[in-house]
C-alpha cells in the first residue's frame, strides 16, 4: 500500500511539473514579446526626436508579426496591443500620457492597433500551416519508412512490433499493435511505457467484432486507456491498433494516419495467409 502511494505521488508531481513546464513557457513567450515591443519603443521614440517620420508607428507593426511567427497568437495579440498604447504613450500629444488631443491621433491608433490584429492573424496561420506542413512530412515519411520494413517483415511478432514503434513515432504516444485469428491473440506487442490489460484486451477483441473503433476513457469503459481501430482482412489473422490518446487531446485526423498503417498491415496479413495456404 506504502508503494502504492509513492508511486501516485510520484505521478501526482510529475504532473504538476509538467503544468509549471507550461505555465512557465507561455509566460516566457509573453515577456519575450514584451521586450520586443519595448525595443520598438525605444527604437521609435530615438528615431522621433531627431527626424520627422511620416506612419512611425508601423515600427510597432514589426514586433506583432516576429511574435506570431515566433511565439503564437496569444504574445502576438499582447504585442499589438502593447503597441498602440506605447504609441499614444510616447508618441502621441500630450506625451506620457494616454489622453489623445488630436482626433487625427485617435484615428491613428486604432488604425494601428486594428492592423496589429490582422498581421497577428496572418502570422499565425502562416506558423500553424508551416508546422502542420512539417508534421505531414514527417509522418509520410514514418509511414514510407514503415511500408518498406513491413515488407521485409518475416513473423508476426515482427510485423506487430513494426507497427506499434510506428504509431508510436506518428503519435508521440504509448500504443499497442495486436494480431488476432478467431478471437485468439496471436501476437501483442507494445510500444511505450503502457501494456493493455486484461480488459482492455478483451476490449479490443470487442472491437474487432463488431467493427467499431472504441475511444479511451468513453462509457461504460471509462477505464480504458485505449482507441483502439480494428483492421479486419478477407482471410486469416486480423489486428487491432491501440494508441493511448489523452481524452481531450486527441487530434481530429488521427483515423486517417491509422487507416493508412491498418492498409499496410492488412496486405501483409493476407499475402501472408496466401503464401502459407498456396499450393
Amino acid at each position: 500500500m506504502a508503494i502504492k502511494d509513492t508511486i501516485t505521488s510520484v505521478n501526482d508531481s510529475e504532473d504538476e511539473l509538467s503544468s509549471l513546464g507550461s505555465t512557465s513557457s507561455a509566460i516566457t513567450r509573453y515577456v519575450a514579446a514584451l521586450l520586443l515591443t519595448t525595443l520598438a519603443t525605444v527604437i521609435a521614440v530615438g528615431v522621433d526626436r531627431k527626424v520627422a517620420i511620416p506612419n512611425l508607428s508601423l515600427v510597432f507593426v514589426v514586433p506583432v508579426i516576429v511574435s506570431g511567427v515566433s511565439l503564437g497568437l496569444g504574445p502576438s495579440l499582447f504585442s499589438a496591443l502593447l503597441g498602440a498604447l506605447s504609441f499614444n504613450f510616447f508618441l502621441t500629444a500630450p506625451r506620457y500620457s494616454l489622453m489623445v488631443d488630436d482626433p487625427a491621433n485617435i484615428w491613428a491608433i486604432c488604425l494601428l492597433f486594428a492592423v496589429g490584429l490582422i498581421v497577428s492573424t496572418v502570422s499565425f496561420t502562416s506558423r500553424r500551416r508551416a508546422e502542420e506542413a512539417s508534421a505531414l512530412k514527417t509522418q509520410l515519411t514514418i509511414l514510407r519508412k514503415y511500408s518498406r520494413e513491413v515488407a521485409t517483415a518475416d513473423s508476426l511478432e515482427a510485423v506487430a512490433s513494426m507497427t506499434s514503434r510506428t504509431l508510436t513515432a506518428l503519435f508521440d504516444l504509448p500504443s499497442v499493435a495486436m494480431l488476432i485469428a478467431h478471437g485468439r491473440i496471436l501476437a501483442v506487442q507494445k510500444a511505450g511505457p503502457l501494456e493493455p490489460n486484461e480488459s482492455e484486451i478483451d476490449l479490443a477483441r470487442s472491437s474487432l467484432s463488431t467493427g467499431d473503433v472504441v475511444h479511451a476513457g468513453v462509457y461504460p469503459d471509462i477505464a480504458n486507456r485505449f482507441d483502439f481501430w480494428p483492421i479486419r482482412t478477407q482471410k486469416g489473422a486480423s489486428a487491432v491498433l491501440g494508441i493511448a490518446f489523452e481524452a481531450d487531446d486527441r487530434p481530429s485526423a488521427a483515423g486517417a494516419s491509422v487507416a493508412i498503417v491498418g492498409c499496410v498491415l492488412a496486405l501483409w496479413l493476407e499475402r501472408e495467409e496466401t503464401l502459407h495456404h498456396a499450393p
